[in-house]
């Protein structure tokens, strides 16, 4: 067992489903959980009050990565808001590599515009970063509608649009960024992954040094972890994030306190408390 902190590691204990903090469990083939007649959708709902919103697996991990940004450059849910609505206007959350004239990428920015090389772009990392520094410039971001500070970064020929998904904005950045809401996935069998993997991942959204990871073997088959910020928003934000990249990442369990998800949904008691951790090995 093994902790990181910016690359640093240490021995430490393994502490599943401590209340308080955000508890993920990955590994392949957890539960079996679909039979002949039951196939996952592959979507992924983020539920605030009566409110709700519907993504695909794609467009959640390409969520995740865009208001974990907004936590990383130091800025409030607002500014995830805005993010979000207008990656939805502009891809439909999708990283794609074509687009009106030279656009590309989650947000269609323009190389010949001065954001960035093709490369550059298309990397959700670069252009989600790209998108916040336009957006503190514009004065006064934080008080105008959505659909103004959004049009005020993008100057597109739709400038009223972005006001079409300000909801769905809002609701995915309140729950990424730990403010309220709960984000479940109705996902198949995880993909095999690594520790070091989802450490790399998780310090690539947030930036480095913002959690204590606690890590250990469940068995053979699967690796249990704790994450710890040592900030109750942050912990309820990685806690809804491990949900969103679940699919990409390989995550089949996430919970903090009475907040939990797993893939077997029938693994997760009426109260919300994870249970014991099993793994199939056959």
């Amino acid at each position: 067992m093994a902790r990181r902190r910016g690359g640093r590691t240490a021995t430490a204990l393994l502490l599943i489903g401590a209340v308080g903090v955000a508890a993920v469990i990955w590994g392949p083939g957890l539960w079996d959980r679909y039979g002949d007649d039951v196939i996952p959708s592959g979507r992924c709902t983020v539920t605030l009050g009566e409110r709700t919103d519907s993504k695909t697996a794609e467009q959640a991990n390409n969520i995740g990565i865009i208001v974990a940004g907004s936590i990383r450059n130091g800025l409030p849910a607002r500014a995830a808001t805005i993010a979000v609505a207008t990656a939805i206007q502009e891809s439909s959350l999708r990283n794609i590599d074509y687009g009106d004239r030279d656009s590309v990428g989650l947000f269609q920015q323009r190389p010949s515009q001065g954001w960035g090389t093709v490369e550059e772009i298309m990397d959700p990392y670069y252009s989600t970063d790209r998108f916040y520094e336009a957006l503190v410039k514009v004065p006064a971001w934080q008080e105008l509608e959505v659909t103004v500070a959004a049009q005020a970064v993008q100057r597109s020929a739709f400038p009223d649009a972005y006001a079409d998904h300000e909801e769905e904005g809002r609701l995915w950045a309140s729950a990424l960024t730990g403010n309220g809401g709960d984000v479940t996935c109705d996902l198949g069998e995880a993909s095999i992954t690594t520790a070091r993997a989802f450490s790399d991942r998780l310090e690539a959204d947030f930036g480095a040094g913002v959690y204590d990871i606690m890590v250990g073997d469940v068995d053979a088959e699967a690796t249990g972890l704790t994450v710890d910020s040592g900030d109750a928003t942050l912990d309820a934000a990685v806690q809804r994030w491990a949900v969103a990249v679940a699919d990409v990442e390989g995550v089949t369990a996430s919970a903090l306190g009475e907040v939990a998800w797993s893939r077997d949904a029938d693994a997760v008691s009426a109260a919300g408390e994870v249970p014991a951790v099993e793994l199939r090995t056959g």
